[in-house]
C-alpha cells in the first residue's frame, strides 16, 4: 500500500483502540489477557516495520564477518531473511562443533538486543 494510513499506522491505530477503547470494558480474565496478547502483537507488527528490515540487514551483515563470507547481501528482504537463516545454521554447526569463530559472544548479544527491540522493548531496558 503506497497511501496513508500505511501498514504501521494502521497497526498503531488497532492497538490504540484496543488499548484505550475494548480493554476497560472487559470483565473476563480470560479475554482480556488474550486481547492484551493482540495489542502486544500489533505493537510487535509496528516495530517490526519500523525496524524489522534495518535489523536483519545488520545481523546478516554480522554474521558474514563472523564466518568470512564475502558474498554481497541482497537488496531483497526475503532473500536477506533466508540467507539470515542460513548463515545462523551454519554458525550453530560450528558452535556445536566447538569451533566458535572469535566474536560469537559479542554477535550473539548484539543480536538478541536487536531482537528484543522488536519483541519486548521494556525487557531490554530493565536489563541495561
Amino acid at each position: 500500500m503506497q497511501d496513508r494510513p500505511h501498514a504501521a499506522e494502521l497497526a498503531e491505530a488497532v492497538r490504540e483502540f484496543i488499548e484505550t477503547e475494548v480493554l476497560p470494558q472487559i470483565d473476563d480474565p480470560r479475554l482480556r489477557f488474550r486481547t492484551l496478547v493482540a495489542a502486544n502483537g500489533l505493537g510487535i507488527l509496528e516495530r517490526e516495520i519500523a525496524i524489522g528490515a534495518q535489523l536483519v540487514r545488520r545481523e546478516v551483515s554480522s554474521l558474514t564477518r563472523l564466518l568470512d563470507r564475502t558474498d554481497p547481501l541482497p537488496d531483497d528482504p526475503l532473500e536477506l531473511r533466508r540467507l539470515a537463516v542460513d548463515l545462523n545454521r551454519e554458525l550453530v554447526r560450528r558452535i556445536r562443533a566447538g569451533d566458535a569463530p572469535e566474536g560469537t559472544l559479542a554477535h550473539l548479544l548484539a543480536t538478541v538486543a536487536d531482537k528484543l527491540r522488536v519483541a519486548s522493548p521494556r525487557f531490554l531496558e530493565r536489563y541495561r
